[in-house]
């Protein structure tokens, strides 16, 4: 298939990488243009600007937060008109419900696809083809799309038709991801200033009561004060708090421990932590205990 990519961030280019890797024709565009340079050698064809990316059958954008996806196609619509009728966007950012909701109409108004899904996972998991796909939009979109959700990810949850829904699915779990980070952190600064060893305490837990896997992946981090290498930073990890509490305002719905996490979050900031990988999320709650990391 003739894919674009356009975003080759931490989780964009291995997934870029793994649809080469799968066969697919692949046009990529990224602001900082030497980050292709490598999947150039692997057949992808690199552009000078994101229009030059509209003739493939799908475009896939792996963008930051909404004010990218807002100087992308708003800015000045060469984007959005450069896009054939009939053509697929497939966001596969974490942006706000209302922003999801905006790009459906966009494209329907101009004949075109748009399919919502995020994904769930870290670099590492993107480049091994394990990531979490949750995909909403039109059904003739989802079913063009399926072939590259196959190269990307090890399952696919299909919602329905409202593209929204996949945003609001991966905000709200990625509420329950960071009220993990926070809590364990917390349990981890109790085990330490008790007299306790963090890696034995986190070991027990996620063989006992919260065996799962993403205690199973975030509880050595966070036990051994590992913060680097950055996968997601804190500054993005405030961003996504923040669509959480916006989504949440809109229906009426209050979320107490997300405001916590928030404060948590910009406190974190605060002490020139917003670089540093989520699980620095952690590191509030050892550094409020008197802890050192």
């Amino acid at each position: 298939m003739k894919v674009s990519f356009i975003g080759l961030g931490n989780m964009g280019f291995p997934m870029a990488a793994n649809l080469l890797a799968s066969g697919h024709r692949v046009t990529v565009y990224n602001r900082t243009k030497s980050k292709a340079d490598e999947l150039v050698t692997r057949g992808a064809i690199v552009v000078d600007a994101p229009e030059d990316c509209c003739d493939s059958s799908v475009v896939i954008t792996m963008l930051s937060d909404d004010n990218a996806f807002e100087e992308l196609l708003f800015s000045n619509n060469k984007f959005l008109d450069a896009l054939l009728p009939d053509t697929v966007h497939l966001c596969m950012s974490t942006i706000s419900v209302a922003l999801s909701e905006k790009l459906a109409q966009v494209h329907a108004k101009a004949a075109q696809i748009y399919v919502a899904a995020p994904v769930f996972g870290r670099p590492e998991v993107a480049a091994s083809r394990k990531l979490l796909i949750v995909a909403a939009g039109p059904k003739n979109g989802i079913e063009r799309c399926s072939p590259l959700f196959e190269a990307l990810a090890r399952k696919t949850f299909v919602l329905g038709s409202t593209a929204a829904h996949a945003n609001l699915v991966k905000l709200a779990s990625n509420f329950l991801l960071f009220a993990m980070i926070e809590s364990l952190g917390e349990a981890v600064a109790f085990a330490r200033k008790a007299g306790l060893d963090p890696s034995e305490f986190v070991k027990i837990i996620t063989e006992t009561v919260f065996d799962s896997a993403a205690y199973r992946v975030y509880g050595p981090m966070i036990a051994q004060s590992k913060y680097e290498p950055l996968a997601f930073p804190l500054s993005m990890v405030l961003k996504d708090v923040g669509l959480v509490l916006l989504a949440a305002e809109h229906v009426a719905v209050p979320m107490p421990f997300a405001n916590v996490i928030r404060d948590q979050l910009s406190s974190a900031v605060a002490r020139g932590y917003q670089n540093l990988d989520e699980t620095a999320l952690s590191r509030i709650a050892a550094e409020n205990a008197g802890l050192t990391s």
